[in-house]
């Protein structure tokens, strides 16, 4: 017996070709539920590249409004009543929606009003950016808005079980785990170009330190000095360059006090996975990830990764075997776990090795599956509209 195809409509802020984890993570899982013949409708802010394209059946387009410090990023405006005429017309089985702005609170509205079942997604750690920002009431304010939203969802979905702990005790309810994929094809170590590391100033026994990510305050960045100066302290023998790949608002920042360190910027897609592979130890120093992709991404290509026990790095990288792990938070533990990768050289070798074995096992398609049933799950058990108000 055939199962039925389902009539689905993603709300998010930000979608491909933007480069970012939530963006990334919502096209895999978009262009998946369409390949298991799903109708997928996409909701989100116009982007360059919408300029002249018209909404359709599988898009609908809104207004956007930049979001401050983060160039090509933006907030979508609230859409309620365009939604509640489009949804009326075209009723979906479920919605997901992927961000909690204007756009997505929007989405929540008209779909409680028109009981339509809802799962959201906790995507990004905004109550930990505003401590990054010094704005500890604000963080207060945001989680008790986050909450709000997200407890008024069939189901949100979380990337990992330490953000699902954290949630849980911050009196989220309904939660399930949405784990994460990666394309073990694209991001390999048989990528590795001698040419590309020669231009960084290496050669094949020398070491590129490297990290993959957005340049911004909430990423701990400082500390890749802190770890790449303890390296070469440790090691004052051998030849090792710090390369980072990814561009923000804080870049000018970093090349200023790391003069002697290669900033690549913005890589994509075939150029991001050579990028990769011609590292051989990653730093990933961030406090704040709900999950991470550039983790798996560093272990697909045969990384040995440096990170803090948390997200992503807790639940693929097996201490001392496919990677190194810190205490989240303790920079001394950090640095040396970096130090330790390098102290030996079969301690790299093995947790390349090791850590390519366990992401080539980390598909998508599994993961895609997995979220079709718990929209399936949503539908079944549609959401009963409580009697509070909207936030207007």
């Amino acid at each position: 017996m055939t199962t039925a195809s389902l009539h689905i409509t993603l709300i998010t802020e930000t979608f491909p070709p933007e480069i970012n984890g939530v963006a990334n993570t919502l096209g895999r899982l978009c262009e998946g539920l369409r390949a298991r013949g799903h109708q997928v409708e996409l909701v989100r802010p116009r982007q360059g590249v919408d300029q002249s394209r018209p909404s359709d059946d599988e898009l609908l387009l809104c207004r956007g409004w930049p979001l401050p410090g983060y160039p090509g990023l933006q907030w979508g405006q609230s859409s309620m009543h365009k939604l509640l005429r489009r949804w009326t017309r075209q009723r979906p089985d479920v919605l997901y929606i992927a961000t909690e702005g204007p756009l997505g609170l929007s989405a929540l509205r008209a779909a409680r009003r028109l009981g339509i079942s809802v799962v959201s997604g906790f995507h990004t750690n905004f109550q930990q950016y505003s401590n990054q920002y010094g704005l500890s009431l604000l963080s207060r304010m945001v989680t008790h808005y986050l909450r709000w939203f997200h407890n008024r969802s069939t189901l949100t979905l979380v990337p990992s079980a330490s953000q699902r702990l954290e949630l849980e005790r911050r009196h989220f309810e309904r939660l399930g785990m949405l784990a994460r994929g990666v394309d073990s094809q694209l991001f390999q170590p048989a990528k590795r170009d001698n040419a590309l590391r020669e231009s960084w100033g290496l050669e094949n026994e020398d070491i590129a330190v490297l990290h993959v990510g957005r340049l911004a305050q909430e990423k701990n960045l400082q500390l890749l000095k802190r770890c790449f100066d303890a390296l070469q302290d440790a090691y004052p023998r051998r030849r090792m360059k710090l390369v980072i790949v990814g561009d923000g608002p804080q870049r000018a920042l970093l090349e200023r006090d790391l003069p002697e360190a290669v900033f690549c910027g913005t890589q994509r897609g075939e150029e991001l996975a050579r990028h990769y592979a011609c590292g051989d130890l990653f730093l990933f120093p961030s406090l704040t990830e709900t999950f991470g992709n550039v983790v798996l991404e560093a272990m697909a290509s045969g990384l040995g990764v440096v990170a803090y026990d948390q997200a992503a790095a807790t639940q693929h990288i097996r201490h001392g075997y496919s990677g190194v792990l810190a205490m989240p938070g303790d920079e001394e533990a950090f640095c040396d776990a970096a130090i330790w990768m390098l102290e030996e050289r079969e301690n790299l070798r093995r947790a390349r090795l090791n850590a390519r074995q366990h992401a080539s096992r980390q598909g998508w398609p599994a993961i895609i599956e997995q979220f079709e049933r718990q929209l399936r799950s949503a539908c079944d058990e549609r959401f009963t509209l409580s009697s509070q108000p909207y936030v207007r």
